[in-house]
């Protein structure tokens, strides 16, 4: 599994040209998901996503988590996560499991998620959605289980 998150002021989403969800102050996290992936990977990430210190303290240094701020997610099913452009001007998406597998694992990840006091919002399995976010910093980073 395989998460890049951004660190945002404010986010919303469209699903198939109708609003759908937004959120204030956290992250937007795109979610890909490889053959392999489990609940062994669910665990890590969401432990990452929710604990990872990125939001600044009373300092100004990087030392809160989306947690620790009461902020909140949006969570996006994203197969191009997984997106090999090492050969040729193509990408090449082998890496990414098929829609049924990472559908699966994604509910999970929905469901897992939803045990932890950090509200989110998310989009639409396979659906055309538009993110419009406000990009803090610009914070991003790569979680990989």
């Amino acid at each position: 599994m395989k998460i890049i998150i951004q660190r945002v002021n404010k986010a919303e989403m469209n699903v198939n040209g109708t609003f759908k969800c937004k959120i204030g102050k956290g992250i937007v996290a795109y979610i890909g998901i490889t053959h392999e992936d489990g609940i062994k990977d669910i665990n890590y990430c969401i432990d990452k996503l929710i604990n990872l210190r990125i939001f600044d303290d009373s300092e100004g240094k990087l030392n809160l988590s989306v947690q620790d701020i009461k902020g909140e997610l949006l969570i996006v099913s994203n197969f191009t996560v997984y997106g090999n452009t090492k050969k040729g001007r193509r990408p090449d998406y082998l890496n990414s499991a098929p829609a049924s597998k990472a559908k699966e694992i994604y509910n999970m990840f929905l469901e897992k998620l939803s045990e932890t006091e950090v509200p989110f919002e998310t989009g639409e399995f396979q659906a055309d959605m538009k993110i419009y976010s406000e990009n803090d910093g610009p914070v991003n980073l790569i979680i990989e289980s």
